[in-house]
């Protein structure tokens, strides 16, 4: 069989039966460009199916969400949750409540959820879920009313053996609460393995909070360590200031580095003082209010609604805002001012054509599936005690956390070396890591 044929003609099925679901197709063809090696030295991975089984999702669901507004309004949304793999467990990905939210996002999302799930080590699957609910702007009683209207169907298909949630953009705990609520109050079940990112007084684990802006950070510790570098004195540039941002920018400042630049979807902050974690906490976590309301309160900061936080010189960059928001002339920008470092604290953030940028400069880079791993691994923490009843300390959980990406990035760069003969590249190992664990289950388990 000539691997390279039947990868393309996976690539072209994937196009032809998913029509218009561009951000699918860009993660298929990113995760199916880097397997020619491993199929070559596994042909019986070709020869099972195992890539078109692969890239079909195991269940699509799609529903109406109807709920009523504080002015008694009726509104309708619609619902989706995507149950890509369960060759290692059961389905495990967030749910993302946002006006962009369509199938095929939520599909990208799912796809990528399998492999980076799978590098975790961790006995869970890939999936995705959300709605096109926009959370800002709305009082707790109508994201409540959303929330236990969107369950009342999604419960069905959940289960802590069965499919996982967690979060995502738009869904922090206030909404895990009100989710979770509904799903007790209709199965009369308290599962608290169902959903993940919970308080932490009710089931939910020290450091699910931090631990995607912690884990992102700690995989480029990892990275810059193998060029005898690190954090200290370092600029840095994140992107974003929600959940996954503002922990980046705290455990940057913990490790020696300096956060100079965030931003949100009005614009960018610069503060060559670096980035104030309390005041950033203020405006976003309590608040909620605009980026801009930061450079008010400290007159030292700019905020600029023109051009990308990309423009500010960094030493390293952690893109923690969303998919493909670093094109290619940010990446011309970034190379420019001497980037040595970019890992993605969200999902997919970077284009393709900024990704092969980077690896021409030699610019270390982590993909998301590898370095943003660090939410996922501790929501399988949080399921670990949940089974036992159990509750870890913040330390403990960190150290754990602190593990995990270490092993993540360890098996990154012995699988480049082992199938790429180099180990600087991230994206061929993560992808190839994690399709090696998959495969192996898929193929133990027969035509499912």
């Amino acid at each position: 069989m000539n691997v390279s044929s039947h990868i393309e003609a996976v690539y072209e099925e994937v196009r032809r039966r998913n029509p218009g679901e561009a951000e699918f197709h860009q993660a298929a063809a990113e995760v199916l460009d880097s397997l020619a090696p491993a199929l070559e030295r596994h042909p019986e991975y070709a020869e099972t199916g195992i890539l078109e089984r692969l890239v079909e999702p195991e269940r699509q669901l799609i529903f109406r969400v109807p709920w009523v507004d504080d002015q008694g309004k009726v509104r309708v949304n619609r619902g989706f949750r995507v149950e890509f793999s369960s060759a290692l467990g059961p389905y495990k990905g967030g749910l993302r409540f946002h006006p962009s939210v369509n199938l095929g996002i939520v599909k990208f999302l799912g796809f990528e959820q399998i492999f980076k799930n799978a590098l975790t080590g961790m006995a869970i699957g890939g999936g995705k879920g959300g709605s096109d609910f926009d959370p800002k702007g709305r009082s707790d009683g109508e994201v409540m009313r959303f929330c236990q209207s969107f369950m009342t169907e999604l419960y069905r298909h959940l289960g802590e053996h069965t499919d996982v949630p967690a979060g995502d953009i738009g869904v922090g705990g206030r909404e895990i609460g009100y989710l979770f609520g509904q799903y007790k109050r209709i199965t009369n079940r308290y599962e608290s393995g169902v959903l993940t990112g919970k308080a932490v007084g009710w089931g939910g684990s020290h450091v699910r909070t931090e631990a995607t802006g912690y884990g992102a950070v700690y995989f480029a510790q990892e990275m810059l360590a193998t060029r005898g570098e690190g954090f200290d004195g370092r600029r840095v540039v994140v992107s974003g200031s929600g959940n996954v941002a503002v922990y980046a920018v705290e455990k940057v400042h913990a490790l020696g580095g300096r956060v100079v630049a965030c931003s949100d979807s009005s614009g960018y902050l610069v503060d060559e003082d670096g980035i104030d974690l309390e005041l950033l906490k203020d405006l976003k976590e309590v608040r909620r209010a605009r980026i801009s309301d930061y450079a008010e309160a400290k007159p030292a900061a700019r905020f600029s609604d023109r051009g990308t936080v990309y423009d500010v010189p960094c030493d390293i960059a952690l893109p923690c805002a969303t998919q493909n928001e670093v094109r290619r002339e940010d990446a011309v920008a970034l190379v420019k001012n001497g980037v040595r470092a970019v890992a993605e604290g969200a999902n997919m953030p970077c284009t393709p054509e900024a990704v092969e940028l980077f690896r021409e400069a030699g610019v270390l880079f982590g993909p998301g599936k590898a370095a943003n791993a660090g939410g996922v691994a501790t929501s399988g923490l949080e399921m670990q005690q949940n089974a036992a009843r159990d509750s870890w300390t913040f330390e403990q959980t960190e150290a754990r956390l602190s593990a995990v990406m270490r092993d993540v990035h360890t098996e990154c760069r012995a699988t480049a070396e082992a199938y790429g003969g180099n180990a600087d590249d991230y994206v061929l190992g993560a992808n190839v890591a994690g399709f090696l664990r998959v495969a192996e289950a898929m193929a133990a388990q027969g035509v499912i």
